[in-house]
């Protein structure tokens, strides 16, 4: 594998990994404020970030009330999605590494569709509300309420998904 990839990987790892221990921190702070759709919404997305390798990190930074951590990861992943996938998409295009491509692709829908969850919890669309969740095993798609029959990132079957009650 070449070695701008070797580091575009690890870059994605290490980034996965702090948010996935991010947003369990998360949760712990929203359970304490009794709001279990919020605790349960954070828990969900951190399994899917450690399925991409455990990437974006709890900053050095105090954890807040539910309403900033969730403001604080709509922009984690608004800039992951936006900036930084598109850097390493470009890059394996260049190199011609169609597999790289493909996972990079993914995880950049896959982050861009977690901030479409934070935006919906920031503007009380699911803080009341029970939902069960589906997260894909294959790419970390969370699908919030169905129970896909194929993943629309990466088209894994119904059998790859985890439910989160």
């Amino acid at each position: 594998m070449d070695e701008k990839l070797k580091e575009a990987f690890h870059k994605v790892y290490e980034g996965e990994s702090k948010a996935a221990l991010r947003l369990k921190i998360f949760a712990k702070e929203a359970e304490k404020e009794e709001l279990p759709q919020i605790t349960k919404l954070f828990r969900v997305i951190s399994f899917s970030e450690e399925i991409h390798g455990e990437r974006a990190l709890r900053m050095l930074r105090e954890i807040k009330d539910t309403d900033a951590n969730l403001k604080e990861s709509l922009l984690s992943e608004t800039h992951v999605a936006g900036v930084a996938y598109d850097n390493f998409i470009k890059l394996a295009g260049d190199l011609k590494d169609d597999t790289a491509t493909n996972i990079f692709s993914n995880s950049r829908d896959v982050e861009d569709a977690h901030a479409k969850l934070y935006d919906k919890a920031i503007n009380h669309l699911i803080g009341e509300r029970e939902t069960t969740y589906y997260v894909c095993k294959v790419c970390g798609y969370v699908s919030d309420g169905i129970w896909p029959e194929v993943c629309p990132v990466c088209s894994a079957p119904k059998d790859q998904f985890v439910e989160f009650k």
